[in-house]
Parts: structure tokens; C-alpha cells; sequence
């Protein structure tokens, strides 16, 4: 698949670690997270979108990663599980954009992984109920973040105008828990850091 064919994507992500609330590599990557190593992942829904001319809409993507304390210093792994949904021109449009082939947010990531583990196709079942996100791939993985309460115990509590590279602008405090534990990357984590957001990608 040619790696300058234009493509856009939006949905929603939503993240967890092993950090405490809140990971502080989420502000910038030069920061120290909370323990020698970050196990992290990224859930992915994609609402519409395209690659040149192969639609996206209505798919699922799971990033597992290990990075050191210091993310900015590179030699990460990462595993991406793609979902079983997706036909060979979609997987290949998911992988290409992923790993930083056709540019946009996901090339300046990349820069920053050393290995890179087997794609995997799972079927991938999310759900989005409204403060609670989640998403699970049965002998996979599954993965879930809740919305932290605000003061008044209805609106959700936000960081706004925070750049970072794949989240949307507007961000929300969740607390997190993920278990992946049958692949190459193994991920365990309670009550951890979590933030999700809405997001608009584009490339190259």
C-alpha cells in the first residue's frame, strides 16, 4: 500500500499505565514516569475515516508498549492487535499508518520504537458508555478507563489545551485497569492511570 496516500481518521482513544493518576510522561516525554519501566496501551475506535480510497469507519485498534522511566529516550516495543473486522487492504492501511509509514502524528511516535512485534488480527469488541470506555479481545487482552468524578459528581474533570501528539485537545482524568498477559508484551494493571479523547488524524 503506498505509503503518500492521503488518509484521515477520527474517534476516540483512550490510554492506561502503570503510572498513578497522572502519568506525567502524558505531559511531556522528557518527564520520569512512575517506575522503571512504562507498560502502556492505546485502544483505538475509529468513527469514520479513510486510507486513499480504503474506508476505516467502524474499526478497532489495541497498542501494547514498554518503554523506559524517560519515554524520550527511546527503545520502545510495541504490538499492535488489529482488528479481526478489517479486510487485508484495511489491516494493511492500519499497520502502515501505526508504525509511522504514512506520516502524520504516528511518524513522530515511531521514531521513538526499536521493536516492533507481530501484528496480531483479533476480533475486538468496544464499547463506549459514555464516562466508562472499553475494549477486549476474548484470550487477548482487555482493557477499560472510567472517568474520575469532578467536584459537583456529574461533569467529568478535563485538561484543556494540552497538546499531545495522537489525543485531542480536551482531555479526560479516568483511572484505568488492563490485563494482557498471553503475548510477547505482558500488561497488569488496577486503578491506574487512564485518559481518553477525542481525536482527528490526518496524513502525510
Amino acid at each position: 500500500m503506498p505509503a503518500t496516500e492521503a488518509w484521515w481518521a477520527k474517534g476516540l482513544l483512550f490510554e492506561n499505565c502503570n503510572c498513578q493518576l497522572m502519568c506525567r510522561a502524558h505531559i511531556r516525554y522528557s518527564n520520569l514516569c512512575d517506575h522503571d519501566r512504562c507498560i502502556f496501551c492505546w485502544a483505538i475506535h475509529i468513527d469514520e475515516g479513510a486510507y486513499g480510497t480504503c474506508p476505516l469507519g467502524g474499526l478497532n485498534a489495541f497498542i501494547l508498549g514498554d518503554t523506559p522511566q524517560r519515554m524520550f529516550d527511546g527503545g520502545w516495543t510495541e504490538a499492535i492487535y488489529l482488528d479481526a473486522a478489517a479486510d487485508g487492504d484495511q489491516r494493511l492501511a492500519l499497520e502502515t499508518i501505526f508504525k509511522g509509514r504514512a506520516g502524520g502524528p504516528w511518524d513522530v511516535l515511531a521514531d521513538f520504537v526499536t521493536h516492533w512485534l507481530e501484528t496480531r488480527s483479533v476480533p475486538i469488541h468496544y464499547e463506549d458508555k459514555g464516562r466508562h470506555k472499553s475494549m477486549a479481545a476474548e484470550g487477548a487482552f482487555s482493557t477499560r478507563a472510567e472517568a474520575i468524578r469532578g467536584v459537583d459528581r456529574e461533569c467529568e474533570v478535563r485538561l484543556v489545551n494540552l497538546y499531545n501528539q495522537i489525543h485531542g485537545p480536551e482531555h479526560v482524568l479516568a483511572l484505568g485497569a488492563t490485563e494482557c498477559v498471553n503475548g510477547p508484551l505482558v500488561m497488569s494493571t488496577e486503578k491506574t492511570h487512564a485518559i481518553y479523547s477525542r481525536f482527528s488524524w490526518s496524513g502525510p
